[in-house]
């Protein structure tokens, strides 16, 4: 009896459709949290049966993207080094780590309102907060940092600030690679301007050749 033959190829084309069509709802969605699946699928390049193959309404689409950025933030998360590293160089590699995907971050705070809910997006950022939290909080016993708030509190201000800098770049109003808006989060937390700067500088250039080692 002759094997079954695998259907690779519509396989392979079936996960190439289904990543195209959360990326292209990620990019929609960040202008236009109303927008529809069929609209959806017009921009992804696909028939309204395929996306309905892969997320049968509205709904399923979301927790996809929420399971998404979920594991892209813990896997940031993950990637940070532990608590022998000085914590404002931490804060400043979590930061430099988390802008690239910053769009992911925005776009499930502005589906809480309408959408997830508050508590699906709160457990879907929970790595990166407790991150950010743990850090700020090294950094306070430490004394480089404010301690005039609670590190949670702390964190989410900051974690705002990131937001609004992001709207602001994606709006054409500033630009951005991630390392203003580090710089801008290590004053905030009370680093000074010069060492910020320094500090951020070395962090990136790091992060750069890391990055390249592994390519």
């Amino acid at each position: 009896m002759n094997k079954p033959v695998v259907r690779e190829p519509l396989r392979r084309n079936s996960r190439s459709n289904r990543a195209r069509i959360l990326a292209t709802a990620r990019q929609e969605l960040g202008r236009n949290p109303d927008v529809t699946l069929e609209e959806i699928a017009r921009a992804a390049g696909v028939v309204r049966r395929t996306l309905f193959g892969h997320f049968p309404g509205r709904a399923a689409l979301l927790e996809a993207l929420a399971e998404e950025a979920s594991e892209t933030l813990r896997g940031i998360a993950a990637g940070v080094p532990d608590a022998e590293e000085a914590p404002e160089r931490a804060l400043a590699r979590f930061v430099l780590s988390i802008w690239p995907v910053g769009d992911r971050y925005r776009l499930l705070l502005s589906l809480a309102r309408q959408d997830l809910g508050t508590q699906r997006v709160s457990e879907t950022l929970a790595p990166a907060r407790d991150e950010a939290t743990a850090i700020l909080e090294r950094g306070q016993r430490a004394g480089v940092f404010h301690d005039h708030l609670p590190a949670a509190v702390l964190s989410a201000a900051l974690e705002a600030v990131t937001l609004s800098l992001l709207e602001s770049v994606n709006t054409g109003a500033w630009e951005d690679d991630g390392t203003r808006t580090a710089v801008a989060t290590l004053v905030a937390a009370g680093v000074s301007d010069e060492a910020a700067t320094s500090i951020v500088r070395d962090v990136a250039s790091e992060l750069r050749d890391g990055g390249a080692s592994d390519s």
